[in-house]
């Protein structure tokens, strides 16, 4: 008999690899769980695992019936969340970004979320190529990446741009790309992009390559990175979303430069859904409050 319950448990053993910790995660028993996967087993009328002690690998049939239980979940929860699309101010909001776009988004939401009180967060610090395997798996509604993506299970549209900031140590006295090649840059996921688009177009005619810069370390942690420039380690290039949100922001300064270079963040959902009236107005609430903010830069960015 189908029961959606042994597809719950076989995913989670799966994603931990064992049933120490899948039984733990479940609040079951280890025999409760070796239960529901021979169950499974039984109504599939094929083996899903290969078991080597108290390790285990996945036959076909039990990547198959994995892959299967990823789209028979995603498509539950999409249904589920369908029901209340209409509403505006109730329901549960699941969406991923990188930590530079999440340092102010995440609270934002918090913060409308202690308005409406009918609304539920559900907020993930993730990569970008974690939050695509997230939205396809249905884990959540919506992802905020810095890529431009081509995937045909995924909708991928421009969203919103922030200004990139080149950062210095408070007290660096250079303006010119021999000073920033003297102490160096320390780099995090995304940044020799950023660093390397920025530097391109303020010095065409001197900059050819981040490679020439020496490396000053590196953090997986966006938020992390201003610790190390307000230490006098280097220089680095982020969002001014980072920089606004940065408990160091008073220990660097932004350098000036005549051409605004921005990042285009984009909206990431499941191809022929329809994102629920909820994520469209908070959406629009948040990029109208960065709009004003910005315009308080002189950085408004033109519409995409």
């Amino acid at each position: 008999m189908f029961n959606a319950l042994y597809f719950r448990t076989f995913i989670t053993l799966v994603e931990t690899g064992s049933f120490t910790q899948t039984a733990r995660r479940l609040e079951m028993t280890q025999p409760g769980v070796s239960q529901h996967v021979r169950k499974l087993e039984q109504y599939l009328e094929k083996p899903l695992l290969e078991r080597h002690g108290r390790r285990f690998t996945l036959t076909e049939a039990g990547r198959r019936a994995y892959d299967y239980a990823l789209k028979l979940f995603a498509d539950h929860e999409q249904f589920r969340h369908s029901l209340d699309a209409d509403s505006l101010f109730s329901g549960e909001c699941r969406l991923a970004s990188p930590g530079s776009v999440g340092l102010m988004l995440y609270p934002f939401l918090l913060g409308q979320q202690q308005m409406h009180p009918g609304l539920s967060v559900s907020y993930s610090f993730a990569f970008n190529h974690e939050i695509v395997q997230d939205v396809l798996a249905g884990r959540y509604d919506l992802g905020i990446v810095t890529d431009t993506l081509r995937q045909p299970d995924l909708k991928v549209e421009p969203w919103h741009r922030e200004p990139l900031c080149l950062v210095v140590p408070a007290d660096f006295a250079g303006s010119g790309l021999a000073e920033l090649m003297g102490i160096g840059f320390v780099n995090y996921y995304d940044g020799l992009n950023h660093a390397s688009a920025l530097l391109r177009s303020n010095f065409p005619r001197e900059f050819r390559s981040m490679s020439h810069f020496r490396r000053q370390g590196f953090t997986n942690e966006v938020g992390m990175v201003l610790d190390a420039v307000a230490r006098g380690l280097g220089f680095t290039v982020v969002s001014r979303l980072v920089l606004e949100t940065s408990p160091w922001q008073r220990q660097v300064k932004e350098l000036d430069l005549p051409v605004a270079v921005h990042e285009t963040l984009h909206l990431v959902t499941r191809a022929g859904s329809e994102m629920p009236r909820r994520y469209v107005r908070l959406l629009e609430d948040f990029r109208e409050q960065r709009r004003q903010a910005l315009s308080g830069f002189g950085e408004l960015p033109a519409p995409l």
